[in-house]
């Protein structure tokens, strides 16, 4: 079904959202990729504008409450090379296997990422996508095609299959047809879509590939990210860190930056600092676990996730945040994502939805 309302409430960098706690600008990160020096410059944008934390999203993208100068903070994000489009910096949903390239996986997609921003960017029509349309890449992990991305790309022995809404179309691509038939399927959609904003809501997905029928399995949907010691397949070493509830203090930013690596962040609200000497990732994960990252697979924390809720949202009826922090259970055996309203904001595909009432919770899924 598609959405009554006409226009985008989406937030950017440059579109705000005026959420209970002030302004919400959300950065879009293409792969969840960025540099040390990129991240130092949004933890000094939370720190001077906003309310000292960042706040990684489920599509690894990175948000920062309370702004107080919108645009102070914008140009700070633009002067760091995270705003390459001002028309665009909102449609620039890209997720992508995050160990690509580095650790397993079938082929590596990251040209791809870098390939499709471009031609997002450079095509005009595709600005009326609107903020929630996203792309994904998967290596052939299955790692990323579970989480239903609107259009994307799944590696098989065979050829890279083409999904819709995580469902294998049966198309099957060469390397150099990846990005161009993503871009002509999202320029379809933005000019057919109506009021439609994700593929999903269309009547008849299959208007956008005529003649192609969805297959009906799913690929799982994933819920933890990879943590801990990483060896990549280059004698490197990643270190994979989840960040309790998705929030990351900008002072603990400051640290992840200062050992000038690569970065990733997950579709899981997580960190990957990538291609580390073996001595250099031994000191950095002394350092950093004692900050509150998160490095054991059998944590807790890998089981709970949170929407914003109170005080930063007018519509939640509990601080939902603390509540998750307080039920942690070693034991569980499901994930479970608390929510201050209906809407359920950030849920994940699978697991439990716990619903806020003022009184408790119950369960909405």
């Amino acid at each position: 079904m598609a959405r009554t309302r006409d226009a985008d409430a989406c937030p950017g960098a440059l579109q705000v959202h005026r959420a209970a706690d002030g302004a919400l600008a959300r950065i879009r990160l293409p792969g969840g990729m960025l540099t040390a020096a990129q991240l130092a410059a949004l933890a000094h944008v939370a720190s001077a504008y906003g309310s000292s934390t960042l706040e990684l999203t489920a599509r690894g993208n990175v948000q920062v409450r309370g702004i107080t100068d919108v645009a102070a903070a914008a140009e700070a994000i633009a002067h760091a090379g995270l705003l390459p489009s001002e028309t665009h910096e909102r449609v620039r949903n890209i997720v992508a296997s995050p160990l690509s390239g580095r650790a397993g996986g079938k082929l590596d997609v990251r040209p791809w990422m870098a390939e499709l921003d471009a031609a997002i960017c450079a095509e005009q029509g595709l600005t009326e996508l609107g903020g929630r349309f996203w792309f994904s890449f998967d290596d052939g992990r299955a790692d990323v095609s579970g989480l239903c991305a609107d259009v994307g790309v799944h590696a098989f022995p065979d050829g890279c299959a083409l999904l819709l809404t995580g469902r294998d179309t049966g198309v099957r691509l060469a390397a150099g047809e990846v990005v161009e038939t993503l871009v002509a399927i999202a320029n379809r959609f933005a000019t057919t879509r109506g009021t439609a904003w994700r593929i999903k809501e269309l009547d008849d997905i299959e208007d956008l590939l005529p003649g192609v029928e969805l297959g009906a399995a799913r690929f799982p949907a994933v819920t933890r990210p990879p943590v801990g010691w990483i060896n990549q397949d280059d004698g490197r070493v990643a270190l994979g860190a989840a960040v309790p509830l998705g929030v990351l203090s900008a002072r603990v930013a400051e640290y992840l930056a200062a050992i000038e690596a690569p970065l990733v962040i997950t579709p899981w609200r997580s960190v990957l600092v990538c291609d580390l000497d073996e001595a250099v990732a031994d000191v950095a994960l002394r350092v950093l676990a004692p900050l509150g990252l998160v490095f054991d697979e059998n944590s807790p924390w890998l089981n709970v996730s949170a929407c914003t809720g109170s005080p930063g949202c007018a519509h939640s009826v509990a601080d939902v945040r603390a509540d998750a922090a307080a039920a942690l259970d070693g034991d569980a055996g499901v994930h479970r994502h608390f929510v201050g309203c209906d809407r359920a904001c950030g849920s994940p595909l699978t697991g439990e939805v716990l619903l806020a009432t003022g009184d408790g919770y119950r369960q909405l899924r």
